[in-house]
């Protein structure tokens, strides 16, 4: 991969959108091969169902606990049985021991900042906190509340470089008043990555309120070759998530920090009217990006990881110097 070496971050020399691979055997691959015959079909039409009809049905006809166990369903077909759950500075086994508001959800006015590497990711975060899904772009604050097929898509389509219509958009400030129950999932990077580096963030988190709890969340996975930072790898993608026996899914979650900076900046109170798109990178007080930074190296600790310098536009880059390669 010496050619893409220019779309390596130059303090780290990580590179976050080459696609993970893991070697198999032909032995292997002829077993992997029948396994993922006697899922796809499985697979599809039970995700056929779930995305077309049952997601549509309101609460009362489908409860909470039985879209979990649905969504559980769908995980559990392709092998994905195994969760390793932590909570960052706590001891394994003493989970049950901390306070509920170190959870998601648990603590009204829950924000999660989710790294992004597949599609995966949505799936899982939507089985465990039946969160509402935004999508996050640069340069301005305000994000687009989409559905959990939109954010499961997301993670397989190239990256936006400036936002819709601002009739689309909203602000976490926005979302979180609307349902001060229900946890909001926030991609920062704004694109995919191959789990290798933490990508940065949309000022987007900047519009939570004051009083709402971030929570930092990693999830990793062994093996690594379902994460998708080539968009539109969806065969790729279904043959590496169906093939495998199981996949097992590393969360770690860091404690909730607090938008301090949404209080107060320069000691005038804020409104809503302050979550205007912030167009250029010298608009973000240093009291924001401290809050930014500090989300940020919480998500490269957790994934075990670095920050790196690498852009959306330099994803783009590579994924055009990527199809001319395979060509």
């Amino acid at each position: 991969m010496e050619k893409y070496s220019q779309f390596r971050d130059r303090g780290s020399g990580i590179s976050p959108f080459i696609p993970s691979t893991t070697p198999t055997s032909t032995v292997t691959k002829l077993l992997h091969g029948a396994l993922f015959l006697f899922r796809l079909p499985l697979f599809l039409s039970y995700s056929a169902v779930f995305f077309l009809v049952l997601d549509h049905l309101p609460s009362f006809i489908i409860p909470q606990f039985v879209r979990k166990l649905l969504l559980w369903t769908l995980l559990g077909i392709p092998g994905i049985w195994w969760v390793d759950l932590q909570l960052d500075g706590v001891k394994r086994g003493s989970l049950s021991q901390q306070p509920s508001s170190r959870f998601p959800g648990n603590a009204q006015r829950s924000v999660i900042a989710a790294q992004f590497t597949s599609p995966i990711d949505a799936l899982y975060l939507a089985a465990i906190f039946d969160p509402i899904f935004t999508i996050s772009y640069p340069n301005t604050r305000k994000l687009q509340r989409v559905s959990l097929l939109r954010a499961i898509l997301l993670a397989l389509s190239p990256p936006v470089l400036s936002p819709p219509s601002p009739n689309n958009l909203t602000t976490l400030r926005a979302l979180v008043e609307q349902n001060p129950h229900r946890v909001i999932a926030v991609f920062p990077e704004m694109t995919t990555t191959n789990g290798k580096g933490i990508l940065p963030f949309s000022p987007s988190l900047l519009s939570a309120p004051a009083d709402a709890k971030i929570f930092p969340v990693s999830m990793r996975y062994t093996p690594p070759d379902i994460t998708t930072p080539i968009p539109g790898a969806y065969l790729s993608f279904l043959w590496n998530l169906l093939s495998r026996p199981t996949h097992l899914i590393r969360v770690r979650i860091a404690e909730g920090v607090n938008n301090d900076s949404s209080a107060t900046i320069n000691g005038a109170s804020l409104t809503n009217d302050a979550t205007e798109p912030v167009s250029g990178e010298e608009e973000v007080t240093p009291e924001e990006r401290a809050l930014l930074d500090k989300i940020s190296d919480a998500l490269a600790r957790l994934a075990r990881n670095k920050r790196v310098g690498l852009t959306l536009r330099d994803k783009a880059a590579f994924i055009e110097a990527w199809n001319k390669g395979r060509k």
